[in-house]
Protein backbone atom coordinates (compact mmCIF):
# COMPACT_ATOMS: atom_id res chain seq x y z
CA UNK A 1 0.00 0.00 0.00
CA UNK A 2 1.46 3.66 -0.74
CA UNK A 3 1.68 5.76 1.97
CA UNK A 4 0.28 9.22 1.78
CA UNK A 5 1.62 12.32 3.32
CA UNK A 6 -1.02 15.25 2.69
CA UNK A 7 -0.59 18.70 1.70
CA UNK A 8 -1.79 20.19 5.44
CA UNK A 9 1.51 18.85 6.29
CA UNK A 10 3.89 21.43 4.73
CA UNK A 11 7.22 23.51 5.25
CA UNK A 12 8.39 27.07 4.60
CA UNK A 13 11.85 26.48 4.94
CA UNK A 14 14.21 22.94 4.89
CA UNK A 15 15.82 22.29 8.41
CA UNK A 16 17.60 20.03 10.02
CA UNK A 17 15.00 21.62 12.80
CA UNK A 18 11.90 20.38 11.58
CA UNK A 19 9.98 17.37 13.33
CA UNK A 20 9.66 14.85 10.69
CA UNK A 21 5.88 14.03 9.24
CA UNK A 22 6.41 10.22 9.69
CA UNK A 23 8.95 7.74 9.11
CA UNK A 24 9.30 6.40 5.61
CA UNK A 25 11.48 2.83 4.89
CA UNK A 26 13.07 2.88 1.78
CA UNK A 27 11.62 0.86 -0.69
CA UNK A 28 8.57 1.98 -0.41
CA UNK A 29 6.45 4.12 -2.32
CA UNK A 30 5.51 7.33 -0.84
CA UNK A 31 2.40 9.94 -2.30
CA UNK A 32 3.40 13.60 -1.78
CA UNK A 33 -0.21 15.58 -1.50
CA UNK A 34 0.69 19.00 -2.39
CA UNK A 35 -0.21 23.06 -2.86
CA UNK A 36 -0.02 25.54 -5.75
CA UNK A 37 2.71 27.28 -5.36
CA UNK A 38 0.43 30.16 -4.08
CA UNK A 39 -1.16 28.17 -1.30
CA UNK A 40 -4.16 27.60 -3.12
CA UNK A 41 -4.54 31.12 -2.44
CA UNK A 42 -5.77 32.46 -5.99
CA UNK A 43 -9.18 31.21 -7.08
CA UNK A 44 -9.94 33.83 -8.81
CA UNK A 45 -8.51 36.00 -11.32
CA UNK A 46 -9.61 39.18 -9.20
CA UNK A 47 -6.91 38.42 -6.57
CA UNK A 48 -4.82 41.47 -5.85
CA UNK A 49 -1.04 41.35 -4.48
CA UNK A 50 -2.25 42.71 -1.40
CA UNK A 51 -4.55 39.83 -0.64
CA UNK A 52 -1.84 37.18 -1.00
CA UNK A 53 0.27 36.23 2.17
CA UNK A 54 3.48 36.06 0.40
CA UNK A 55 5.16 34.35 3.65
CA UNK A 56 2.81 31.23 2.72
CA UNK A 57 4.54 30.56 -1.42
CA UNK A 58 6.26 27.33 -2.06
CA UNK A 59 5.11 25.29 0.11
CA UNK A 60 6.75 21.88 0.44
CA UNK A 61 4.90 18.68 1.67
CA UNK A 62 6.89 16.95 4.66
CA UNK A 63 9.16 16.73 5.60
CA UNK A 64 9.72 12.90 5.91
CA UNK A 65 12.71 10.80 7.78
CA UNK A 66 14.06 7.83 5.39
CA UNK A 67 15.18 5.38 7.47
CA UNK A 68 18.51 4.43 6.95
CA UNK A 69 19.60 7.84 5.97
CA UNK A 70 22.81 9.39 7.43
CA UNK A 71 25.44 12.05 7.17
CA UNK A 72 27.82 11.66 4.34
CA UNK A 73 25.42 9.65 2.17
CA UNK A 74 23.33 10.34 -0.82
CA UNK A 75 19.37 10.15 -0.80
CA UNK A 76 18.06 8.09 -4.08
CA UNK A 77 14.07 9.59 -5.14
CA UNK A 78 12.57 8.18 -8.01
CA UNK A 79 9.68 10.07 -9.09
CA UNK A 80 7.14 7.62 -9.98
CA UNK A 81 4.29 9.71 -11.15
CA UNK A 82 2.94 13.16 -11.01
CA UNK A 83 -1.01 13.48 -10.70
CA UNK A 84 -2.50 16.88 -11.97
CA UNK A 85 -5.12 19.05 -10.36
CA UNK A 86 -7.69 20.03 -13.37
CA UNK A 87 -6.84 24.38 -13.07
CA UNK A 88 -3.22 26.13 -12.59
CA UNK A 89 -2.61 29.33 -12.34
CA UNK A 90 -0.07 31.91 -13.53
CA UNK A 91 1.20 35.23 -12.13
CA UNK A 92 2.81 38.18 -13.00
CA UNK A 93 3.85 40.92 -10.29
CA UNK A 94 5.82 44.23 -10.21
CA UNK A 95 9.52 43.50 -9.65
CA UNK A 96 9.10 39.72 -9.52
CA UNK A 97 10.93 37.66 -12.82
CA UNK A 98 13.33 39.08 -14.97
CA UNK A 99 10.89 41.40 -16.20
CA UNK A 100 9.56 42.87 -13.02
CA UNK A 101 10.44 46.12 -14.17
CA UNK A 102 7.85 46.13 -16.96
CA UNK A 103 4.93 45.11 -15.00
CA UNK A 104 2.77 47.57 -13.16
CA UNK A 105 0.59 45.55 -11.39
CA UNK A 106 -0.32 41.72 -10.16
CA UNK A 107 -2.02 39.74 -12.62
CA UNK A 108 -3.06 36.40 -12.03
CA UNK A 109 -4.58 33.70 -14.66
CA UNK A 110 -6.30 30.58 -13.88
CA UNK A 111 -5.56 27.64 -16.89
CA UNK A 112 -7.75 24.64 -16.82
CA UNK A 113 -5.80 21.74 -17.66
CA UNK A 114 -7.26 19.07 -19.37
CA UNK A 115 -6.80 16.29 -22.48
CA UNK A 116 -2.81 16.30 -21.74
CA UNK A 117 -3.05 20.19 -22.63
CA UNK A 118 -2.84 23.54 -20.41
CA UNK A 119 -5.60 26.01 -21.82
CA UNK A 120 -3.81 29.08 -21.74
CA UNK A 121 -6.94 31.05 -23.57
CA UNK A 122 -9.94 29.85 -25.82
CA UNK A 123 -7.59 29.72 -29.20
CA UNK A 124 -4.05 29.09 -27.07
CA UNK A 125 -3.19 26.02 -25.77
CA UNK A 126 0.32 23.99 -24.78
CA UNK A 127 0.84 20.53 -23.92
CA UNK A 128 1.26 19.45 -20.38
CA UNK A 129 4.89 19.00 -19.15
CA UNK A 130 4.72 17.95 -15.39
CA UNK A 131 7.91 18.95 -13.35
CA UNK A 132 8.27 19.22 -9.39
CA UNK A 133 10.18 22.84 -8.79
CA UNK A 134 10.54 22.75 -5.12
CA UNK A 135 12.55 18.95 -3.87
CA UNK A 136 14.86 18.72 -1.29
CA UNK A 137 16.51 17.73 1.94
CA UNK A 138 17.54 19.51 5.05
CA UNK A 139 20.68 21.76 4.40
CA UNK A 140 23.63 21.31 6.35
CA UNK A 141 23.81 24.85 7.83
CA UNK A 142 20.65 26.60 8.79
CA UNK A 143 17.31 26.66 7.60
CA UNK A 144 16.72 27.50 4.21
CA UNK A 145 13.43 29.31 2.53
CA UNK A 146 12.23 26.84 0.19
CA UNK A 147 12.40 29.71 -2.38
CA UNK A 148 15.72 29.59 -2.81
CA UNK A 149 18.14 27.07 -4.29
CA UNK A 150 21.12 25.17 -2.98
CA UNK A 151 23.36 22.30 -2.86
CA UNK A 152 20.24 20.69 -0.52
CA UNK A 153 17.98 21.20 -3.77
CA UNK A 154 15.18 23.26 -2.92
CA UNK A 155 13.76 25.41 -5.76
CA UNK A 156 16.09 24.02 -8.38
CA UNK A 157 12.66 24.53 -10.92
CA UNK A 158 14.13 21.74 -13.56
CA UNK A 159 12.01 20.91 -16.09
CA UNK A 160 13.76 17.12 -16.33
CA UNK A 161 12.58 16.64 -12.94
CA UNK A 162 9.48 14.56 -13.78
CA UNK A 163 8.14 11.19 -14.44
CA UNK A 164 10.82 8.35 -14.91
CA UNK A 165 13.74 10.58 -13.46
CA UNK A 166 15.90 9.99 -10.41
CA UNK A 167 17.28 12.71 -8.30
CA UNK A 168 19.91 12.06 -5.58
CA UNK A 169 20.72 14.95 -2.73
CA UNK A 170 23.45 15.12 -0.27
CA UNK A 171 22.28 13.99 3.12
CA UNK A 172 23.51 16.00 6.03
CA UNK A 173 21.16 14.72 9.13
CA UNK A 174 19.76 11.44 10.10
CA UNK A 175 16.28 10.47 7.94
CA UNK A 176 17.62 13.67 5.49
CA UNK A 177 13.83 15.46 6.30
CA UNK A 178 12.93 15.43 2.75
CA UNK A 179 10.07 17.01 0.98
CA UNK A 180 8.65 18.51 -2.32
CA UNK A 181 6.39 20.68 -4.05
CA UNK A 182 5.33 23.72 -6.03
CA UNK A 183 4.57 21.22 -9.16
CA UNK A 184 3.84 22.91 -12.45
CA UNK A 185 1.66 21.53 -15.16
CA UNK A 186 3.93 23.58 -17.37
CA UNK A 187 7.18 25.57 -17.54
CA UNK A 188 9.98 26.64 -19.74
CA UNK A 189 13.09 26.63 -18.93
CA UNK A 190 14.30 29.94 -17.04
CA UNK A 191 10.69 30.68 -15.73
CA UNK A 192 10.94 34.02 -16.82
CA UNK A 193 7.77 35.62 -15.20
CA UNK A 194 8.37 34.21 -11.82
CA UNK A 195 5.89 31.39 -12.60
CA UNK A 196 5.23 28.10 -14.26
CA UNK A 197 1.38 26.54 -14.69
CA UNK A 198 1.57 26.64 -10.77
CA UNK A 199 -1.24 23.48 -9.65
CA UNK A 200 -1.99 21.69 -6.71
CA UNK A 201 -0.68 17.23 -7.51
CA UNK A 202 -0.16 13.91 -6.05
CA UNK A 203 4.05 12.93 -6.87
CA UNK A 204 4.50 9.29 -5.46
CA UNK A 205 8.36 8.87 -4.72
CA UNK A 206 10.01 5.80 -3.94
CA UNK A 207 13.67 6.19 -1.76
CA UNK A 208 16.97 4.28 -1.82
CA UNK A 209 19.96 5.25 0.64
CA UNK A 210 22.98 5.24 -1.50
CA UNK A 211 26.45 5.09 0.41
CA UNK A 212 28.46 7.38 -1.23
CA UNK A 213 28.84 11.11 -0.71
CA UNK A 214 28.02 14.05 -3.27
CA UNK A 215 28.21 17.82 -2.85
CA UNK A 216 25.27 18.73 -5.34
CA UNK A 217 22.10 17.28 -6.76
CA UNK A 218 22.39 15.03 -9.47
CA UNK A 219 19.92 13.63 -11.22
CA UNK A 220 19.44 10.81 -14.20
CA UNK A 221 16.92 10.79 -16.65
CA UNK A 222 16.23 7.97 -19.61
CA UNK A 223 19.24 9.40 -21.49
CA UNK A 224 21.43 11.67 -19.65
CA UNK A 225 23.27 12.59 -16.24
CA UNK A 226 22.87 16.16 -15.23
CA UNK A 227 24.94 18.16 -12.12
CA UNK A 228 22.29 21.11 -10.79
CA UNK A 229 24.39 23.95 -9.60
CA UNK A 230 23.14 27.02 -8.07
CA UNK A 231 24.45 30.54 -6.88
CA UNK A 232 24.17 33.82 -7.23
CA UNK A 233 25.35 34.60 -11.23
CA UNK A 234 24.88 32.18 -13.83
CA UNK A 235 28.30 32.21 -14.37
CA UNK A 236 29.19 30.97 -11.08
CA UNK A 237 26.43 28.19 -10.90
CA UNK A 238 27.85 26.97 -14.44
CA UNK A 239 31.69 26.70 -12.66
CA UNK A 240 30.48 25.05 -9.62
CA UNK A 241 28.37 22.40 -12.00
CA UNK A 242 31.68 21.82 -13.92
CA UNK A 243 33.65 22.11 -11.42
CA UNK A 244 31.64 18.92 -9.78
CA UNK A 245 31.63 16.96 -13.19
CA UNK A 246 35.13 17.22 -13.61
CA UNK A 247 36.53 15.86 -10.05
CA UNK A 248 33.72 13.30 -10.56
CA UNK A 249 35.27 12.27 -14.32
CA UNK A 250 38.66 12.34 -13.07
CA UNK A 251 38.34 10.05 -10.21
CA UNK A 252 35.83 7.79 -11.60
CA UNK A 253 36.81 6.99 -15.16
CA UNK A 254 40.48 6.74 -17.06
CA UNK A 255 40.26 10.66 -18.04
CA UNK A 256 42.42 13.12 -16.78
CA UNK A 257 41.07 16.19 -15.55
CA UNK A 258 41.61 18.01 -18.92
CA UNK A 259 40.35 15.19 -20.78
CA UNK A 260 37.66 15.44 -18.58
CA UNK A 261 36.77 19.25 -19.15
CA UNK A 262 37.34 18.99 -23.08
CA UNK A 263 34.92 16.28 -23.35
CA UNK A 264 32.21 18.34 -20.98
CA UNK A 265 32.80 21.10 -23.62
CA UNK A 266 32.49 18.78 -26.82
CA UNK A 267 29.80 16.68 -25.06
CA UNK A 268 27.02 18.16 -22.55
CA UNK A 269 24.88 20.67 -22.65
CA UNK A 270 24.97 23.59 -19.87
CA UNK A 271 20.97 24.57 -19.42
CA UNK A 272 18.99 27.18 -17.15
CA UNK A 273 16.67 25.86 -14.66
CA UNK A 274 15.56 29.04 -13.69
CA UNK A 275 16.90 32.59 -13.65
CA UNK A 276 14.38 34.44 -11.24
CA UNK A 277 15.16 32.93 -7.63
CA UNK A 278 17.79 34.54 -5.01
CA UNK A 279 19.75 32.30 -6.60
CA UNK A 280 20.52 31.19 -10.02
CA UNK A 281 20.19 27.08 -11.34
CA UNK A 282 21.80 25.61 -14.06
CA UNK A 283 22.46 21.93 -15.12
CA UNK A 284 25.19 20.27 -16.59
CA UNK A 285 24.10 17.47 -18.78
CA UNK A 286 25.89 14.36 -20.58
CA UNK A 287 24.14 11.54 -22.38
CA UNK A 288 24.51 8.49 -20.94
CA UNK A 289 25.36 7.09 -24.55
CA UNK A 290 29.39 9.33 -23.96
CA UNK A 291 29.15 8.43 -20.26
CA UNK A 292 29.31 4.90 -20.39
CA UNK A 293 32.51 5.14 -22.56
CA UNK A 294 34.31 6.49 -19.79
CA UNK A 295 34.88 3.55 -18.21
CA UNK A 296 33.24 5.13 -15.23
CA UNK A 297 32.63 2.79 -12.55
Amino acid sequence: MVMNIQSTDHIFTFSKEHRAIRSVPVGKEVTFHTLDAFSNQIVDETSTFDKIDMNAVNPATGPVFVDDAKPGDALKVEIVSIDLDSQGVMAVAPGLGVLGDQVDRFQSKLMDVRDDHVIFRDEISFPVRKMVGVIGVAPTGEAVSCGTPGNHGGIMDNTSMTEGSTVYFPVSCDGALFALGDVHAAMGDGEVCVTGVEIAARVTVKFSVVKEEINLPWLETSDSWQVIASAETFEEAAKRAASEWTTFLATRSRLTSEEAMMLLSASSNLEICQAVNPLKTVRLKMPKSVLQQTGVE
